[in-house]
C-alpha cells in the first residue's frame, strides 16, 4: 500500500470534529500562558485567608478581600516555564527516574518476553481476550479509587503500548487502559484518602462516609470506561485503518518483531526473576502508599532500587546499567519539560494573584432554586477550576472550605457537595494543562488533539453519568442513604 492509499485509509470522517486540527502540544501550551498573561490585566486580585484546623490550613470563606493584582508581562511569561519546572521538580524527578528504570528493565528483555507470553495466550485463548481489558482497567481504576493512583500510572505507559500494539489493538489502547483507567478511578474514588478523605475532613463528615453510593459510582463509570475500550478494541482488531494512530502504530509495530513472538518458546529463568522484582516493586509501591502514606519521593526510591535489582539479578554490568539508565531518562527529557511548561500555566495565574479572585467570582454562580441545578453549577465550577489545579488535595483544600458551608445555604448535602467536587476531576483525560495528561500523550507520542477527538465520545458519556448521579442525591435521597 503506498502513502497516499494508506493516508486515505486511515482517515477520520469528515466532519467538522474530524477536520479539527490542534497545534503542537507545545505550542498549545505557550499559547494558553500568553492567554492567561493578558487575563491578568483585567481580572482584579483577591485574596482568602487561611487558619490552621487540625494542623491543616483551611480557607475562611468570609476572608475574602480584593488585593492588588500583579499583571504579568513578557518577562513573566518566558520565566513562567522555569518556574514551572522548580515547582514540578518532584514530578519531573519521578517521571525521570522512572524512566531511567524502565530502561534498565526492558533491556532485560523481561517485559518483552511477558509480552510474547500474553500475545501467545491473547491468540489461542477466547477467555484472555475477554479478560484482558476489564481485568486491567479495574486494577488501575481499583488503585485510583483506593491510594489515588494518578502519576504512579505514568510509566506503565511504556508496557501496554506496546501489549496493546502486539495484540492488534492500538495506540489508544495501550494509554487508555492504565492512564483513563486510574483517572476515573481517582474521579469516582470510594476510599481515596487524597481526594475525598481530605474533603470530607474539611467538609466537617465522618471519614470515607457515604460509602456505599461511591462505590455505585465508581463500578457505573468503570463498566463505562471498560465497555468503550472494548468496543473500540473490537473495532480496531476488525478494520486497523479506522484507528487514527494506524500509519504510526504501523511503524512501532515493525520494532515489535512479532514474527519472533510467534516463535516464542518461553520466559526464562532470569527473566522470571526480574518480572518477580518488578511485582515485588509495584505491591512495595502500593503498600507504601496505603499504608505509610508514601508519595513520589518515596515510589521514585522504590523504582531506582527496582532498576538497581533487576541490573544485579540480570548480570548487567554497572557501564550497561548506566547507559541504558540514562538512555531511558534522555527519552522523557521532552515529557519533563511538556510537564514543566503546563505547571507554569498555574504558577503564572498565582504570581498575578488571581487564583482565588477566580473562585470568589464563581461561588455566587451556584445559587439556584433547585437543589439539582445547584449540584448541576457546582459539578460545572468544579470542572473549570480543575482546568487550573489538578492537585485533589489542592482542590479539596481550596474549595471545600467555600462549597461545603455553600450547600447548606442552596439545600445540598455536604456529600453531593464532595461528589460534584470529585466528579469535577473527570475532565483531567483531555485537559492540556494537567502535567499528567499531556506527559502520558507526549510518552505515547500521540498529538493532543487526536487524543481529544477519540475521548470525546467517553468524555460525553461521562459528563451524562455524573448529571444522573449527582441528581440522585436530591430527587431520591432514600435510595442513597446521604
Amino acid at each position: 500500500m503506498t502513502p497516499t492509499s494508506l493516508q486515505a485509509a486511515s482517515a477520520p470522517p469528515s466532519s467538522l470534529l474530524g477536520r479539527l486540527k490542534l497545534p503542537n502540544t507545545f505550542v498549545l501550551i505557550f499559547g494558553l500562558l500568553v492567554m492567561i498573561a493578558v487575563l491578568t490585566w483585567f481580572v482584579p486580585g483577591g485574596k482568602y485567608a487561611t487558619v490552621m484546623v487540625d494542623g491543616k490550613p483551611v480557607i475562611d470563606p468570609a476572608s475574602y478581600q480584593a488585593v492588588a493584582s500583579h499583571p504579568q508581562g513578557v518577562a513573566a511569561v518566558l520565566m513562567a516555564p522555569i518556574k514551572g519546572f522548580v515547582e514540578a521538580g518532584l514530578i519531573i524527578g519521578f517521571v525521570l527516574i522512572v524512566g531511567g528504570a524502565f530502561a534498565v528493565l526492558q533491556a532485560t528483555q523481561a517485559i518483552d518476553a511477558l509480552i510474547k507470553s500474553v500475545a501467545q495466550a491473547h491468540e489461542r485463548s477466547a477467555l484472555v481476550r475477554a479478560l484482558l481489558i476489564p481485568g486491567f482497567v479495574g486494577l488501575f481504576s481499583l488503585g485510583g479509587a483506593t491510594f489515588g493512583m494518578a502519576e504512579e500510572a505514568i510509566p506503565f505507559v511504556l508496557i501496554f503500548v506496546p501489549l496493546a500494539l502486539a495484540l492488534r489493538y492500538d495506540t489508544f489502547i495501550g494509554v487508555a487502559i492504565p492512564f483513563v483507567g486510574s483517572q476515573v478511578g481517582f474521579a469516582t474514588a470510594f476510599l481515596n484518602p487524597f481526594n475525598v478523605g481530605v474533603a470530607q475532613g474539611l467538609a466537617g463528615l465522618p471519614l470515607f462516609s457515604g460509602l456505599g453510593y461511591r462505590f455505585v459510582c465508581w463500578l457505573l463509570f468503570t463498566g463505562v470506561t471498560i465497555a468503550f475500550l472494548m468496543w473500540h478494541a473490537a473495532r480496531i482488531r476488525r478494520h486497523p485503518q479506522s484507528s487514527a494512530c494506524f500509519e504510526d502504530d504501523q511503524l512501532r509495530r515493525a520494532d515489535l518483531d512479532l514474527t519472533a513472538m510467534r516463535a516464542f518458546t518461553g520466559i526464562q529463568w532470569r527473566q522470571r526473576l526480574v518480572l518477580l522484582a518488578f511485582a515485588g516493586t509495584l505491591v512495595t509501591m502500593m503498600v507504601g502508599v496505603v499504608k505509610f502514606g508514601w508519595y513520589i519521593e518515596e515510589i521514585a526510591a522504590v523504582f531506582l532500587a527496582m532498576a538497581i535489582g533487576v541490573g544485579l539479578l540480570a548480570r548487567m554490568g554497572a557501564d550497561a546499567w548506566v547507559q541504558h539508565f540514562l538512555a531511558g531518562a534522555k527519552d522523557l527529557a521532552g515529557t519533563a519539560l511538556v510537564i514543566a511548561l503546563a505547571k507554569g500555566t498555574v504558577v503564572l495565574m498565582r504570581d498575578a494573584q488571581i487564583i482565588d479572585s477566580l473562585l470568589h467570582s464563581l461561588a455566587p454562580l451556584v445559587a439556584s432554586e433547585h437543589a439539582t441545578l445547584s449540584l448541576y453549577k457546582m459539578f460545572g465550577i468544579q470542572s473549570v477550576i480543575n482546568f487550573f489545579i489538578h492537585s485533589g488535595t489542592g482542590q479539596a483544600a481550596l474549595t471545600m472550605p467555600v462549597m461545603a458551608p455553600l450547600s447548606d445555604l442552596v439545600n445540598v448535602s455536604r456529600q453531593s457537595a464532595i461528589l460534584a467536587f470529585q466528579f469535577g476531576e473527570l475532565s483531567t483525560p483531555i485537559i492540556p494543562t494537567s502535567g499528567i495528561t499531556v506527559g502520558v500523550l507526549s510518552l505515547a507520542r500521540i498529538p493532543f488533539g487526536r487524543w481529544v477527538r477519540w475521548m470525546l465520545p467517553l468524555q460525553v458519556a461521562f459528563v451524562v453519568l455524573a448529571l444522573i448521579m449527582l441528581a440522585l442525591p436530591t430527587l431520591a435521597p432514600q435510595w442513597v442513604g446521604w
